[in-house]
């Protein structure tokens, strides 16, 4: 997995990179993996809207220094290619300025156009790993529809102050940090999060990422891992990297994003004789007991999906942070259920894990388990091997979103294992597996 992956970039991104730890290394590392990706889709345009170090700028397959936007309208006609950087003309103290606004808009409206992406450097740190941004800072375009948020976490452990962070006054307000006090994760989280320190002048229609780079050690790879449980909800994704390790490649570490819990109950259950998912086992009803189980492995948002008997199922789960979606057209089978679940997720949500009501012994280990494996390889479905047998629940990335969302009949989400590829994690406790389909199965459950 590259970074453009990781970030979910196509040729529509327009993207600006703001914070410190790695900025203009991410912005490089972006655009060589969205041109590899698809070197036939024309150039991947960067420019920055304050400066760049003249050393960095020769990472660029071409740099063109421009003054006006008749500037920007030459260089189309020249049939461009690879990693193109724009600039302004100005150089002072080895740093070269940016390009003017109306340039910027030009560069725009050249990328719409021909449907080429976009990426902005939109604020300095002076190559240092933290950065606090100043009452000018960051200058995001309007246009732009993605912000990166990089931090680096080398700065963890380290003393507060001007060697370790960027405008030290203005963090120091933000973190409650005094010189020569320690540097924790917890007060790099605290800025990340705060509305004058990583989310300052992000558009309200952009989507919120952040790169915790740095991350070059196992330990601070944990400690990113607790620092994504309270950036996510701020932010809509969390990665983890070493984008320039000591030693080795570039690496991205882990996607953390939200991901969805969707509860199937709509069926009638007409062979059972009764609604399973009303069924009491151990003081709770088998839906409540599901959706229960995918709140608390902290899945989000939590959808209960009901057809018959919605009223009851409702009822059952009243006391729990879940919504309940009705699928008018449950009759039809599984597949409209999973097809409604989809269609009613939030816009952005990274991926959702399908539980089925009638199996009450799957544990908050598998579901986490899942959850952690695709934040490893972005998978697009990802599932348990009970016992060398296929099982339930299933993760599903948004890139089956499209396909999910059209199911019809009673297949459920099996219905598009083959146009995918899956990744089977073993899981060596059988009662995970355990459906409820006849009276005989509740007797021995």
């Amino acid at each position: 997995m590259n970074l453009a992956q990781a970030l979910r970039l196509d040729n529509t991104a327009r993207l600006a990179i703001v914070g410190a730890g790695g900025k203009t290394s991410a912005m490089f590392t972006i655009a060589n993996a969205l041109k590899q990706c698809n070197p036939l889709a024309g150039p991947v345009l960067l420019t920055t809207t304050t400066h760049l170090a003249v050393e960095q700028c020769a990472q660029a397959d071409s740099h063109f220094r421009v003054q006006s936007p008749d500037e920007v309208a030459q260089f189309a006609l020249q049939r461009p290619a690879g990693v193109v950087l724009f600039t302004g003309t100005s150089i002072n103290a080895g740093r070269i300025s940016g390009p003017s606004t109306e340039t910027l808009e030009a560069i725009f409206r050249l990328a719409e156009a021909r449907g080429w992406p976009v990426l902005v450097e939109a604020d300095g740190a002076r190559l240092l790993p933290l950065k606090a941004p100043a009452e000018q800072e960051p200058s995001i375009p309007g246009w732009v529809n993605q912000v990166l948020v990089c931090a680096g976490l080398s700065a963890t452990g380290k003393s507060f102050g001007p060697d370790s962070v960027h405008r030290p006054e203005i963090y120091a307000q933000l973190s409650g940090l005094a010189d020569g006090d320690s540097i924790t994760y917890q007060t790099i989280t605290k800025v990340l999060n705060h509305p004058s320190g990583g989310l300052k002048n992000i558009p309200p229609s952009a989507r919120r990422m952040v790169l915790l780079n740095q991350a070059d050690s196992p330990e601070l790879q944990a400690v990113a891992r607790r620092m994504a449980d309270n950036l996510l909800g701020a932010y809509e994704a969390v990665i983890i990297s070493s984008l320039l390790p000591a030693r080795g490649e570039p690496a991205i570490h882990a996607v953390i994003e939200t991901v969805a819990g969707i509860v199937l109950a709509a069926g009638s259950a007409s062979r059972f004789g009764q609604p399973k998912q009303l069924i009491h086992w151990q003081g709770e009803t088998l839906v409540h007991r599901a959706a229960r189980t995918a709140v608390q492995a902290g899945l989000a948002p939590v959808l209960v999906i009901t057809g018959a008997y919605s009223k009851e199922v409702e009822k059952a789960v009243t006391d729990l942070p879940v919504k309940c979606v009705f699928n008018p057209h449950w009759e039809a089978g599984q597949g409209t259920s999973v097809a409604k679940g989809v269609q009613s997720l939030p816009v952005r949500a990274g991926a959702a894990v399908f539980l089925l009501a009638d199996q009450p012994q799957v544990p908050m280990a598998l579901i986490s388990r899942l959850v952690e494996s695709h934040s490893y390889t972005f998978k697009p479905i990802t599932g348990p091997l009970i016992d060398g047998q296929r099982g339930n629940p299933v993760l599903f990335d948004r890139v089956t979103f499209k396909d999910l969302s059209q199911l019809q009949g009673d297949i459920g989400g099996r219905a598009i294992f083959s146009r995918y590829p899956v990744q089977w994690l073993p899981w060596h406790d059988a009662s995970a597996g355990l459906d409820i389909d006849t009276p005989a199965d509740l007797e021995r459950l």
